[in-house]
């Protein structure tokens, strides 16, 4: 049975977004599970599977369903254990639980508010009214004005990437010879980014763009599906 995923998207449905959903995307194809998507606006959400959860990614797996992208990956392994594991075990789980951590508090916010303005374009005008005023909420000012630092802030930033740089040094993916659920956290990020905006965080030689890269072309080039954004 094809499994049923509703992720977020603009006013174009073939350029899905959201960082977490981005996650289950990659946790799928890594699993070789077939799925299909369901594009769902902000303002959508709420309606998903009956109020299920008040944020997306959201799957129907049969007559299970399962919100959010971390509990999503452990049903994944737990329900499909013959194919590749996302976690490699327990402590392959727990580390992930701190990479997700790290990306939430470390990478998201300067992304998030870098490209709050392109992710406000790529809006129909009922969820643009509904982004505005939750962001604006959450920004405390209006929120043309919040990625206006962006470049200045830049610099610190990617100081704040020495730990993965300084790990990939040692080996290709944060799950070591291979990607686990780990990369697809942080990559979930930058891929946000690079779909939604033309911003670049990254310097061409950085070894975390080339981390990147090679999590763009896993699982047949799921993540290169969608352009990025000009």
């Amino acid at each position: 049975m094809t499994i049923l995923l509703y992720e977020l998207a603009g006013t174009d449905s073939s350029r899905p977004f959201s960082p977490h959903c981005w996650k289950t995307v990659m946790s799928l194809a890594h699993k070789g599970l077939p799925y299909e998507t369901v594009a769902t606006p902000f303002t959508q959400v709420p309606r998903v599977e009956g109020g299920v959860s008040k944020t997306v990614p959201v799957i129907r797996d049969g007559d299970r369903v399962v919100p959010d992208s971390f509990a999503i990956a452990i049903y994944l392994d737990e329900t499909y254990p013959d194919r590749p594991s996302l976690f490699g075990g327990p402590g392959g789980m727990a580390t992930a639980r701190f990479i997700e951590r790290w990306s939430q508090l470390t990478v998201h916010p300067f992304l998030g508010a870098a490209a709050l303005m392109d992710i406000h374009g790529m809006l129909a005008p009922v969820d643009q009214a509904y982004f505005r005023e939750s962001r604006e909420k959450r920004f405390g000012k209006p929120i043309e004005q919040v990625p206006g630092d962006r470049e200045q802030k830049l610099a610190n930033f990617r100081a704040a990437l020495e730990p993965l740089r300084s790990m990939l040094s040692y080996q290709p993916f944060i799950g070591g010879a291979s990607p686990l659920f780990a990369d697809y956290i942080v990559f979930g990020a930058f891929q946000w980014l690079r779909i939604v905006s033309p911003f670049q965080v990254l310097a061409a030689d950085d070894p975390v763009a080339a981390w990147f890269e090679r999590c763009l072309d896993l699982h047949d080039g799921t993540g290169r599906r969608v352009a990025a954004a000009a």
